[in-house]
């Protein structure tokens, strides 16, 4: 393998363990000792664990998702149906379900993530298409109670002691360094030993997925508690959803925040599906592994900085910057496929040779370095998204209201997965690059906003007011 990607990858480490002594350095935004220190710890370590728990199920089974459908015989075509399946059923049936954690209960919606994406696992055993569209449908609500019960459960959890909210930032860049990093690269090198070493077949790292998560499921089962939205406020799921729609067109700041979320989002999808054919253009032969595992120490740096970062300001101070870098990061591929789309070079033609290049070339190398910041601020987005919508976001219908964030980033990478083979390369990075702009600009309107009403005063909404179109929240 080309002594580039470990160059990259140590450089990496460095950076990552830099960074890891100016935390520790700069000591903590948790005191030393104090009356809540130890039970916050206690709660920060539990639900950490259970996180990376959850993200290795899912890390399990991202390298091996397309090759296993390759596997069975099955065509681009039939594959990118078996996609849109997933993120269709995310967008319309995973914000139901993700919704009902508000009035059933989070820890309830989180085993339910267990047991469908459990499921899910087990149909990639079978060749049948049918099986394998009704796993994707399920996988589909599954990643949507991945990313609203967990965050909604520990954010209540987290009130509910009186802890203050400020150290819920130590909390999610804690999770996101260890879940969508360490777990990360530790996921793949799995999957990777169980596919190639001991040659169990591409269904094997779901078989592991599967197991992983059930372990998780039995932690949340016997150590977590039951939190709800608000139960004194047993509303019908169709009045959840008039509160939701109410409190986001009520106040703009989490109406904002619903934008850049779905904005940011969006284009982080799209570039799942895209980084691979803009860095091999022509079929080079590249390795897909080292590349996923430099992409997931960038990613560490950026939850690491963003943990430092949170140390001295508020995420509104700092995040548009995160935005501008990763829109100008997406941009740079433009310069090297204008004309050219997915498997044919500018011209139409099919690009790939018979005999394709073993190495990545120089304009590769100059997108890798692009690609590395875009998922550097990946890594400072997450735990940075999830601490601001612990401050605006209502208490009652949380869950609610971040899958209804997630429709329009859903539709948009359905479309996307749909016409990938229509559009031009640098006019879909285009695209992902002018939605990270103005991601950037609707931060600085953010804390604008944000700097003139004031701090947000702790509570839950007023359910009535709410529905009749007030805010519900004071300033």
């Amino acid at each position: 393998m080309d002594i580039f990607y470990y160059v990259v990858f140590g450089i990496l480490s460095i950076l990552v363990g830099g960074l890891l002594l100016t935390q520790n350095k700069e000591g903590s935004i948790v005191p030393a000792s104090g009356a809540n220190v130890q039970q916050f710890l206690k709660l920060r370590d539990n639900y950490v664990f259970v996180y990376a728990l959850m993200m290795a199920g899912d890390w399990l089974q991202g390298p091996y998702v397309y090759a296993l459908y390759q596997y069975y015989g099955y065509g681009v075509k039939e594959i990118g149906q078996l996609f849109i399946a997933g993120f269709g059923s995310s967008m319309i049936v995973g914000t139901v379900v993700g919704a009902l954690g508000d009035k059933y209960g989070r820890k309830k919606a989180a085993l339910l993530y267990v047991i469908l994406y459990s499921i899910s696992c087990y149909t990639k055993h079978y060749l049948d298409f049918r099986v394998l569209m009704i796993g994707r449908f399920l996988g589909g609500i599954a990643t949507s109670l991945l990313f609203s019960a967990f965050e909604s459960w520990i954010v209540a959890e987290h009130f509910s002691k009186g802890l203050e909210e400020r150290w819920l930032g130590e909390t999610f860049s804690k999770a996101v360094f260890v879940g969508n990093g360490l777990v990360a690269i530790l996921a793949g090198l799995v999957a990777n030993y169980l596919v190639d070493n001991l040659r169990l077949g591409p269904v094997a790292p779901f078989d592991a997925s599967a197991f992983v998560l059930i372990t998780g499921g039995a932690v949340i089962l016997f150590t977590w508690g039951e939190n709800y939205g608000d139960p004194k406020n047993q509303n019908s799921l169709s009045q959840q959803f008039k509160m939701a729609t109410a409190a986001i067109m009520g106040d703009q700041r989490i109406a904002m925040l619903g934008a850049m979320q779905s904005l940011f989002e969006a284009s982080m999808y799209s570039f799942v599906f895209l980084w691979t054919p803009a860095l091999s253009p022509k079929g080079e032969i590249i390795p897909h592994g080292m590349i996923f595992a430099c992409f997931m120490a960038a990613s560490m740096v950026g939850s690491a900085l963003s943990a430092i970062l949170m140390k001295r300001s508020k995420p509104e101070m700092f995040m548009k910057y995160v935005f501008g870098a990763a829109g100008v990061a997406l941009a740079v591929p433009c310069l090297f496929h204008l004309g050219a789309v997915i498997g044919k070079g500018a011209d139409g033609d099919a690009s790939h040779t018979s005999q394709p290049a073993t190495g990545i070339s120089t304009q590769g190398q100059i997108q890798l370095m692009a690609f590395l910041v875009f998922e550097a601020t990946v890594g400072a987005f997450w735990p940075s998204m999830m601490t601001m919508r612990a401050h605006y976001v209502p208490e009652d219908i949380r869950s609610t209201i971040i899958n209804f964030f997630r429709i329009p980033l859903n539709l948009f990478v359905c479309v996307i997965l749909y016409n990938v083979h229509l559009f031009p390369l640098s006019a879909m990075f285009g695209l992902c690059s002018a939605f990270l702009g103005l991601a950037a600009m609707l931060m600085v309107q953010l804390e604008r906003i944000s700097a003139k009403n004031g701090p947000v005063i702790r509570g839950m909404p007023d359910t009535e007011a709410l529905l009749s179109g007030g805010q519900g929240r004071s300033d």
